[in-house]
């Protein structure tokens, strides 16, 4: 059997298990118990995704108004995610008023306006929006419930055969209703379903998900995790006696990330738009799996069906031909048609009242043979988009092991993606940050200014690749903006700019972790003094090599990336220069004239880049001591030598007494000046010079 036929083994659905701690929830209070149990279901990927879900508990609370005790609805915000919520992120509402908004309701057209009447209904000034599935909860009379879509309980409820897998698994004690969006009318039904048939312990929802109860949260909780395992159990016996989407058609191509590098930045180039575009590459088991299939081409054009899966992942993915990766032209048109194919959809389905069209460029591009990538407006949520085009891979498996996949009909889908609900959730969210969207390479980030530079722009939104030659010192960086700027948006990358097989894989980091290249920050640096005299041909060639050379390497590898990014804005390249590079040094002639060297360079890609888009500035420091690792070692000591005075704490007076402003230079004065050229505000700045030296009237450049 050749790599063409091969079958590709099933991949199994995960079975959860109890984690339920005794030890630990019998310190906590009610409302402590709700998160808990929330944050419990929400961790477990087998039992939910990010943000997905929702759960509740009706708690005795005493009125701040009357002081007496009112039975209070506490349910998972609008826009929460019940794995990393905290009690603040639970809606409290008057659950007997909630009651008795039935009567402001006359039928399925008044689902909108019933989510007005819920601020009206807060206990206790709570301002946490109170989401759409708040009538699920509310209208069920039960003490706590559970509302999650696992890949296995919508597995079932996106197949033909969903309904007789759920009679056939729980005999009876789950029910079952058709499709319903979301919102006060889905709840009404509901609960006249479980009235009428009150043996039933949950209901599978059509579509997305299952909704179930219990007296205790731990109980409920237990409930949950049970009814996800059973869905899960069933649906792996089936897998097991068919191969997966029709079997393999296209096997694992072994060169895929390196195929990713180069085809992310392309596809990046040709997504315009008011942002640029973050990408992410994932090539797991689904992902291969499911594109290198028979079935691949005609399931991928259903689209998904949770609404969860739908609102991250748009109508349906962009598919490509893996033979067809390197044709532009091809590439470029793909893009096109796709934005053709989401406006019509949009003008087919678009409401009198619906918002304008938004981004119609594609969310998910699925290639037989290397994977899966996903773009947004920024990292995280590009992650996001793919982990749940994941669960919906996962969905589809299942789906067609019991039945036919059945995904969102197109008018749903629309009506969902453009609610009036979700369009208000989308205007209250905070405007982006400067940077959001741009992707960085600072070379020697695990330096003082390297690392100071790097921080700048993690702060303003940018995504940071790090890349120094010193492993662990670079892992040690790029792991402390982990924790503080997030996972999603650092990098780090070992290499040395005087190797351009490292740089190039440097320049690939980016490509493949975040789609391509904006900023290109060229830090990497080292020093040295000595009289001419003593200046051997290998200090000589050192200086070069990192100094001239690497800056040189590093420029040519980000430049086919940056020129890709003409029609969204440009690029921008910023050398980390010297006071050197334009006013003469004692006993630094290497040293010096490798930083005019680079300088020049700079001059030069300047005019080179500007037909392309590409902006090139540099940055001169001076006497940056404090936090510069160059400092630590005998730069210090050969610099006070020149000057003759001693290298402790005289030369760093020397140089601040030096200065016109008598002030010492720090690393964070390099990175304003970095992220000014980087950014936006120097958009019409190109082949500068900007002097952060406190003021030195031999490096005047003019």
């Amino acid at each position: 059997m050749n790599a063409h036929t091969q079958i590709t083994a099933a991949l199994p659905f995960a079975v959860p298990a109890s984690r339920w701690d005794d030890a630990v929830a019998s310190k906590l209070s009610p409302a402590e118990l709700l998160l808990y149990r929330s944050n419990l279901l929400g961790s477990d990927l087998t039992v939910t995704n990010f943000g997905g879900g929702n759960t509740s508990a009706k708690l005795e609370e005493v009125d701040p108004l009357t002081g007496e005790k009112v039975e209070v609805l506490w349910v998972k915000g609008s826009g929460g995610d019940i794995g990393s919520m905290k009690l603040d992120g639970f809606a409290t509402l008057y659950q007997a008023k909630l009651l008795g908004l039935e009567a402001h309701y006359s039928g399925p057209d008044d689902d909108d306006k019933m989510v007005g009447f819920l601020p009206h209904y807060t206990f206790n000034l709570n301002g946490r929006a109170a989401s759409i599935d708040t009538p699920l909860h509310s209208l069920l009379p039960f003490a706590h419930v559970d509302h999650v879509h696992p890949d296995a309980i919508i597995a079932l409820a996106a197949s033909s055969g969903g309904e007789a897998a759920t009679q056939e698994i729980w005999g009876g004690k789950i029910g079952w209703l058709p499709w319903k969006r979301p919102g006060y009318t889905l709840g009404v039904m509901l609960r006249d379903y479980v009235k009428a048939n009150p043996h039933v312990e949950g209901v599978m929802l059509a579509g997305h998900g299952i909704i179930c109860w219990a007296d205790s949260a731990k109980a409920c909780y237990e409930h949950t995790v049970r009814l996800i395992a059973d869905a899960a159990n069933y649906l792996n016996a089936k897998l097991g006696s068919a191969p997966a989407f029709g079997g393999q058609k296209v096997a694992p191509n072994p060169d895929r990330a390196a195929i990713a590098a180069d085809l992310m930045p392309r596809l990046r180039g040709f997504m315009t738009g008011a942002r640029q575009k973050l990408g992410h590459f994932s090539d797991d088991a689904e992902a291969l799996e499911f594109t290198g299939s028979v079935d691949f081409e005609r399931l991928a054009a259903l689209g998904t069906s949770c609404p969860d899966h739908f609102l991250r992942t748009k109508i349906a993915p962009l598919t490509l031909d893996p033979a067809r990766l390197q044709d532009d032209a091809y590439l470029a048109q793909k893009i096109t048609d796709y934005r053709e194919m989401y406006a019509a959809y949009y003008e087919r389905c678009k409401r009198s009242n619906s918002p304008a069209m938004r981004d119609s460029n594609p969310v998910v591009v699925l290639v037989p043979g290397v994977g899966r990538i996903t773009f947004a407006t920024d990292k995280t949520t590009a992650r996001l988009a793919g982990e749940f085009y994941g669960n919906a891979i996962n969905v589809m498996r299942g789906a067609e092991a019991i039945g036919d996949y059945i995904a969102l009909d197109e008018q749903e889908a629309f009506d969902i993606e453009y609610w009036l609900l979700e369009e208000a959730k989308l205007q209250r969210m905070p405007a982006p940050k400067p940077l959001v969207g741009k992707i960085a390479l600072v070379t020697g980030g695990a330096g003082g200014i390297g690392a100071a530079s790097a921080a700048r722009l993690l702060r303003e939104g940018a995504c940071v690749v790090l890349a120094d030659r010193a492993a662990d010192a670079v892992e040690e960086v790029r792991a402390g903006f982990a924790r503080q700027f997030g996972k999603d948006v650092v990098r780090a990358a070992v290499c040395d700019v005087t190797d351009e097989a490292q740089v190039k894989a440097a320049i690939d980091v980016a490509a493949r972790e975040f789609g391509g290249l904006d900023i290109l920050v060229a830090n990497a640096g080292i020093a040295s003094s000595a009289p001419i005299e003593e200046t051997t041909i290998e200090l000589w060639n050192r200086n070069y090599d990192v100094l001239a050379q690497g800056y040189f390497l590093t420029a040519k590898a980000a430049w086919p990336l940056m020129k890709r990014m003409k029609e969204q804005g440009g690029a921008s390249v910023v050398f980390i220069g010297s006071k050197n590079g334009v006013a003469a040094a004692t006993n630094a002639s290497a040293y010096a004239s490798a930083k005019a060297a680079a300088n020049h360079l700079a001059r030069c890609l300047a005019l080179e880049g500007a037909p392309h888009g590409i902006r090139v500035n540099t940055v001169n420091p001076d006497a940056v001591i404090k936090g510069s690792k160059i400092w630590d070692g005998d730069w210090r000591k050969e610099r006070a030598g020149a000057h003759g005075i001693d290298s402790g704490k005289e030369l760093e007076e020397h140089y601040r007494q030096r200065s016109m402003l008598k002030r010492d230079v720090l690393p964070e004065d390099i990175a304003e000046a970095v992220y000014f050229l980087g950014s936006d505000m120097s958009a019409k700045s190109t082949g500068n010079m900007i002097n952060v030296d406190a003021g030195n009237a031999q490096a005047f450049t003019r």
